[in-house]
């Protein structure tokens, strides 16, 4: 049975955890409710990660990956993803895994009917300091978008790939994935799931990423939505 659906896994120095992501990953493609493949997208991590990735990947044949030869940030390495991904439907999660891979069966319930599926963190483990700001830039967001989504920064989503290899590229993507399958006139639907504290490995974005950068990129957003194109192919030879 070819793979239905493959996860994403953007890593940028994340050698504390990569073993733990392997074990998590594998676990869950024994109980998906699709046939699942793993690629990780190494983000040009300077410790072991990509040693790492490439030991898992050489020992589980359900594992690929592709590497940057240096930092590009998390939307280019989701974006990336996407693009190297043949199968119907695309996913992705954070190698820090606070959230459950298995939660992604609850997403793809509904990826039938919808065109992306995200989740939301239900009882936050983070600081109180990261929540309020999340919150906050969760609501400047919505004030732009009116995407309706209540937390896009959680790091747990399916899409359909067709939709999701039409997702132009640009710094903050991972932020307005629910409203870019908007511009597309596809639907979109958000689930409560389980998320927990960072048990290792140091998390990459401070205050200005959380609160300040998300307000830039909601002009950059507003800028794409006045020119982007959207199209669809009726018919082409054969």
């Amino acid at each position: 049975m070819n793979p239905e659906f493959t996860i994403v896994v953007p890593v940028y120095n994340e050698e504390d955890n990569l073993k733990r992501v392997e074990k998590e990953l594998s676990n869950y493609i024994k109980i998906a409710s699709k046939k699942t493949q793993i690629l990780f997208v190494n983000d040009g991590s300077k410790d072991k990660s990509q040693e790492l990735i490439e030991q898992i990947c050489a020992s589980n044949s359900d594992f690929n990956y592709i590497s940057f030869e240096k930092n590009y940030g998390l939307s280019a390495a989701i974006s990336a993803g996407f693009q190297y991904t043949e199968t119907e439907f695309v996913g992705y999660i954070d190698s820090d895994l606070q959230t459950d891979p298995n939660d992604f069966n609850l997403l793809l319930e509904h990826i039938d009917e919808f065109d992306l599926v995200t989740g939301v963190r239900a009882n936050r483990k983070d600081s109180f300091v990261k929540n309020m700001s999340s919150t906050i830039a969760n609501g400047i967001r919505r004030t732009f978008t009116h995407d309706g989504m209540d937390d896009t920064g959680c790091p747990l989503k399916v899409i359909k790939t067709s939709y999701a290899k039409k997702i132009p590229m640009f710094k903050g993507l991972h932020r307005f994935l629910p409203a870019m399958i908007l511009l597309q006139k596809g639907k979109i639907k958000q689930i409560p799931v389980k998320h927990f504290p960072r048990i290792a490995g140091e998390a990459k974005y401070g205050l200005w990423n959380r609160l300040l950068g998300p307000l830039m990129d909601c002009f950059a957003y507003l800028w794409m939505k006045k020119k982007y194109i959207n199209y669809s192919i009726e018919k082409k030879s054969s």
